[in-house]
């Protein structure tokens, strides 16, 4: 049987990323062998399980490190197996792995001063420093470490080295090129799909967040990850540094980060949070009442209806652009800027959250999402916010409600939230995160044309969602928990736009924001600003709370210490919104104030500076200060 052309290199490629894996794994034992004090693993079988999830992050490191090499190694040329050819392989490969497999060795001794994996912003840490000095210092007090990596260059450089090509001449050919093609074009979707972490499309490429998926404590994360994952995931997203720009004194009396209410009776209602995938201010009639737009059409009728018996805010913003900022701004009030909190370097620290004060609280806490089990982030940034349960598309366990691209279809799932609350006890905090009025636009086969198309895209999954919740609540009404419950809907950003209204720069990322409780407690219609952070103290405020609690957002119902504000990142600016004011800020200084009503942003106002545009400019140097600090220094969690 005549052999496929060019199978021998195939196979001795395979050999040598095969290589980069068992050294990854040893990297990974040494790690955890220098700080075994710090990193609690209770058994051989809780290490071989957070070592094969390591595998993941090890292939991110290993095909996008070696991409270059993997390339050169199958192109389809004649002289891949030359020995010229493969000495320069050799030096490819070994000049790319050795340097960047060395930072995981920098981390045997960091990680016991970090207690985080090495990142970006640790490189910029010695961005002023002697480099020199501090290597020699290093070498000298800790040459175990360099005699460690030496050790294990020499053998993987030995391996290599074993297992050669054959040199056999090979002869252009129309099936020597078209194998050589279809071998390439295979094995570079499969390094696509390797970096990323998956194929599917629901997941983005896995993250510093994704080890807290598989974790029982949060240390246990950075035994899964390596530390040169840890340095490329977070290569351009270190904008998290600190800035003097005010005194405390003035952080603590406009900022006030830590809150502490006494407006109302300590309860312990249910709380039952929906956040709805995309489901922007713009889509739904009773948050557009005032806007006056020609021609406005609602895809919403029962959020209409039940707006009717609910607190809600028509003013509303969300502080990031994506799902996973949504999650951070309304369970932990963290908002995200020009670069994500989740995705950052700092993540992974003990953050005080909804999460954690009701648990304080006795409450059963849990996050339903539809999706694939980690779509996301959900599932690693819920273990970090330290939610009981997890209830994702593995627990739903039917694919016949799988929508094909991104989870179960909402009408379904929705109703298996309901039953899953059914069968806990009081009290208990629920999120859920929906995905349904999501690209690509669809709805069940079987509701085909039954939703208005409208004029956008997102519309008719607008209203099938809309259908999944009128479903829900009258599935939940029969329920023993539902009066005793308090119900927000929000979304975590808007999507499609339809109306010229909402493509004017301060319009965009508006939300929904309603406060629902069966015996009618909150009603009305507040125009005022407010915005995704505010969810969290508001909750707080409503139930009675009693302790003080770490926020940067306020109560939207009692506090008359801090004035009703908006802060959000957009166009390389901060936007800071609050009375009569939209202010533009740089990082530095303010570059730009426009009237509330100017929502296009047309006319700067700055040459008539007035006090309360001053006040605007000095909150928000205090927010982004205190932001930064606490992110930074790592205290969220108060």
């Amino acid at each position: 049987m005549k052999k496929f052309p060019r199978f021998d290199e195939y196979k001795v490629l395979a050999y040598r990323i095969l290589l980069a894996y068992i050294f990854y794994f040893i990297a990974r034992i040494l790690f955890y062998v220098y700080n075994v004090n710090l990193i609690e693993i209770n058994s051989v079988s809780e290490f071989l399980s957070l070592s094969y999830h390591g595998i993941a992050f090890d292939t991110t490191t290993i095909l996008y490190i070696n991409s270059l090499f993997i390339i050169f190694s199958v192109f389809p040329l004649v002289i891949n197996n030359k020995k010229g050819y493969q000495k320069i392989l050799f030096y490819l490969y070994f000049t790319t792995n050795l340097i960047v497999y060395s930072f995981n060795f920098v981390d045997f001794i960091y990680y016991r001063y970090s207690f985080n994996r090495s990142t970006r912003a640790s490189l910029d840490t010695l961005e002023n420093e002697d480099k020199s000095g501090l290597f020699l210092n290093f070498l000298i007090n800790y040459w175990h470490v360099f005699l460690l990596f030496f050790l294990c260059a020499f053998l993987w450089i030995y391996l290599y080295k074993k297992v050669k090509i054959t040199t056999e001449v090979h002869k252009p050919s129309f099936k020597y090129f078209l194998t050589s093609i279809a071998g390439f074009l295979l094995i570079t979707a499969l390094c696509v799909g390797g970096i990323r972490g998956d194929f599917r499309k629901s997941t983005r490429p896995i993250n510093l967040l994704d080890a807290s998926r598989y974790v029982t404590n949060s240390t246990q994360a950075d035994f899964v990850l390596n530390t040169p994952f840890a340095i490329i995931r977070t290569w351009n997203t270190n904008t998290f540094k600190k800035v003097n720009l005010v005194d405390k004194q003035v952080v603590d009396s406009l900022l006030i980060p830590v809150k502490q209410y006494k407006n109302n009776p300590k309860t312990k209602p249910n709380i039952v949070i929906f956040i709805l995938e995309s489901y922007g201010r713009e889509y739904i009639g009773a948050f557009n009442k005032e806007q006056k737009i020609p021609n406005y059409k609602s895809y919403s009728p029962f959020v209409d209806s039940l707006a009717q018996h609910s607190m809600i805010y028509t003013n509303a913003y969300a502080n990031g652009w994506k799902s996973i900022h949504g999650m951070s701004s309304i369970i932990a009030g963290i908002p995200s800027f020009k670069d994500a909190f989740t995705s950052s370097a700092y993540s992974k620290q003990d953050i005080e959250s909804l999460v954690s004060t009701l648990k304080g609280e006795g409450y059963d806490t849990s996050f339903f999402h539809g999706a694939p089990n980690g779509s996301m982030g959900f599932l690693g940034f819920g273990n970090i916010l330290g939610y009981d349960h997890y209830y994702g598309k593995n627990e739903y366990n039917n694919d016949a409600d799988f929508d094909g691209v991104w989870g179960i279809w909402d009408e379904p799932f929705f109703q298996y939230f309901n039953k899953t609350l059914t069968q806990k006890k009081s009290p208990f905090m629920a999120t859920l995160f929906s995905v349904s009025s999501h690209e690509p636009y669809v709805v069940p086969e079987k509701y085909d044309g039954q939703f208005d198309k409208g004029t956008v895209n997102i519309h008719q999954t607008i209203g099938y969602t809309d259908m999944a919740l009128k479903k829900f609540f009258a599935a939940a009404k029969k329920e023993k928990w539902y009066d005793n419950t308090i119900f927000v809907l929000v979304a975590d950003h808007g999507n499609t736009i339809a109306y010229d209204e909402y493509k004017k720069e301060a319009m965009k990322h508006t939300v929904p924001i309603l406060f629902f409780t069966p015996n009618e407690k909150y009603v009305g219609v507040n125009n005022d600003w407010a915005q995704q952070i505010d969810i969290y103290p508001t909750l707080l405020d409503m139930i009675g709370y009693e302790k003080p609690f770490r926020s940067w957002g306020r109560s939207l119902l009692n506090d008359k210490q801090i004035a009703p504000f908006v802060i959000k990142h957009s166009s390389k600016n901060y936007l800071f919104m609050s009375g009569n004011y939209i202010c533009t800020f740089d990082g530095k200084k303010a570059i730009g104030f426009y009237d509330k009503n100017d929502k296009a942003m047309n006319t700067n106002l700055i040459s008539k500076r007035n006090k309360e545009m001053d006040l605007l400019e000095l909150r928000c140097k205090a927010f982004l200060q205190d932001y930064m600090d606490r992110i930074i220094d790592k205290r969220l969690n108060k």
